[in-house]
């Protein structure tokens, strides 16, 4: 069983920063994906970005077209941290944000790595809303 815990959630003007942390970022698994997906109520989750862990292709990261050149997914493996940095925020990113880890992986085509049903274990989410 995995426990992942976000942080980093908060409130901020558009045009702000904030950087999610979630932790752990390394598993047991030689090759997976971890990845933060965020939710509005009524609508469901939606893949932010992603990164992915194994040999080729270790690092590869993908992104919605939503937060594509304003996010930044990376990963720490000094400090077993996953992040995503959130810079030029817009209201309409506001949404409660969760880190996810598939539970071993080749690495998949992007609507897939973005996809919530590939994805085996979930943190509790952390709130981010952003005011205009």
């Amino acid at each position: 069983q995995v426990q992942l815990v976000e942080s980093g959630g908060g409130s901020v003007q558009a045009g702000g920063s904030l950087r999610l942390s979630c932790a752990p970022a390394q598993l047991i698994y030689s090759n997976y994906y971890m990845a933060w997906f965020r939710q509005t109520p009524g609508n469901e989750r939606e893949g932010v970005a992603t990164i992915f862990t194994g040999g080729v292709g270790n690092g590869h990261t993908y992104y919605s077209d939503s937060v594509k050149g304003r996010f930044t997914i990376s990963r720490d493996n000094a400090e077993n941290r996953l992040y995503l940095q959130m810079n030029n925020l817009k209201p309409e990113d506001s949404a409660i944000y969760s880190c996810a880890t598939t539970a071993g992986h080749l690495m998949m085509a992007a609507n897939e790595a973005l996809s919530p049903h590939v994805y085996h274990y979930w943190g509790q989410g952390t709130q981010v809303t952003v005011s205009s």
